[in-house]
């Protein structure tokens, strides 16, 4: 009986590490659990004081990590985010990242327990708590700001200087070319025709030029076209009359034409030309094509009408200043 027992004792302890193997094999030991770390380089700060958060995650073997989304943080708000860098070694992944976090509610919070996803298994962070206070304040001092702004390095302010010597000698080589450019028109108009236009011919002249730019009543440029108008009839007064219309309102204007005797027709479709050109320059307003056909017409037809009075009225006072021939009588 005795022998029994020591046989028996004998069998179990021999067969014991082969059933301890099978078990294991039937029940292998669960993969190491990744190893999670936060960590932040300040937990007291003041309101609106960056915090610089780092994040770490060990990954054994070759197993996926998904990293958390950093949308948002209750109390708390993302200043920068940096990429997450991972490395491999010895049959392990490392993953960080670095965030730059602040706050602007005052009292203690916590940056949460984050979510970290291995296969089909969820792993959380360790959760940090930060304290946010307002900065000390000294009665028997000045007030100021909480926090002082901080200037920011600008990472292209050294290119700064080049890139304005370049543009100064682009626009240096531009005004060059567009004032020698400008010399050969004048030079080259003055050539062809040497004769000094009139008054009357340089607006008639120019009146016929515009005329062939009406598309810009239909392109949204009527501000140009007006402009253009007026300052003909302007000139064709300073040169012709001697007005000073240059320097004068629209009012200012109408009111000295009034003295020039027009028809009342026409000096009445003058003025609303006058004042309708105020509101193409200053209030932007749109007239139609149908309308700058008019105008341009009440225009040219007031220079013609200025042109013929004052060709009379010349007329006039050079034969009224001509000696009659005295006609000697005998008697």
């Amino acid at each position: 009986m005795r022998r029994i027992r020591v046989y028996t004792i004998a069998a179990v302890i021999c067969l014991f590490p082969a059933g301890f193997l099978l078990a294991q094999r039937r029940h292998p030991p669960a993969a190491p659990a990744p190893l999670l770390k936060t960590t932040v380089d300040k937990q007291k700060i003041v309101i609106g004081e960056p915090i610089q958060l780092m994040l770490e995650a060990t990954v054994p073997g070759d197993a996926p990590l998904t990293w958390p989304n950093l949308d948002s943080l209750p109390h708390f708000d993302f200043i920068q985010k940096g990429k997450v860098d991972s490395t491999v070694k010895s049959g392990e992944r490392y993953y960080r990242q670095y965030l730059t976090v602040t706050s602007f509610d005052s009292g203690a919070f916590a940056i949460p327990r984050l979510t970290f996803i291995e296969g089909n298994k969820k792993y959380f962070s360790d959760s940090v708590r930060i304290d946010i206070g307002y900065s000390k304040f000294d009665p028997s001092k000045d007030y100021h700001d909480i926090k002082d702004i901080i200037e920011v390095p600008n990472p292209f302010a050294r290119w700064f200087p080049w890139i304005v010597g370049v543009v100064a000698l682009i626009c240096l080589a531009l005004v060059i070319w567009l004032i020698r450019k400008r010399k050969m028109l004048k030079t080259g108009a003055a050539a062809k025709d040497e004769r000094q236009l009139t008054p009357y011919e340089e607006a008639v002249s120019q009146l016929k030029q515009l005329e062939l730019q009406k598309h810009l009543l239909s392109d949204g440029s009527a501000k140009v076209y007006y402009s253009r108008l007026g300052d003909i009839f302007r000139y064709f007064l300073l040169r012709r009359l001697g007005i000073a219309s240059l320097a004068e309102t629209s009012d200012e204007l109408i009111g000295q034409l009034r003295r020039l005797s027009l028809p009342g027709e026409q000096f009445a479709a003058l003025s609303d030309t006058l004042r309708m050109s105020d509101f193409v320059k200053f209030a932007k307003y749109q007239p139609g094509l149908a309308d700058g056909e008019q105008h341009h017409q009440t225009i040219r037809g007031a220079i013609e009408s200025l042109e013929k009075m004052t060709a009379a009225g010349e007329a006039a006072e050079a034969e009224a200043s001509t000696p009659k021939s005295e006609n000697k009588t005998t008697n």
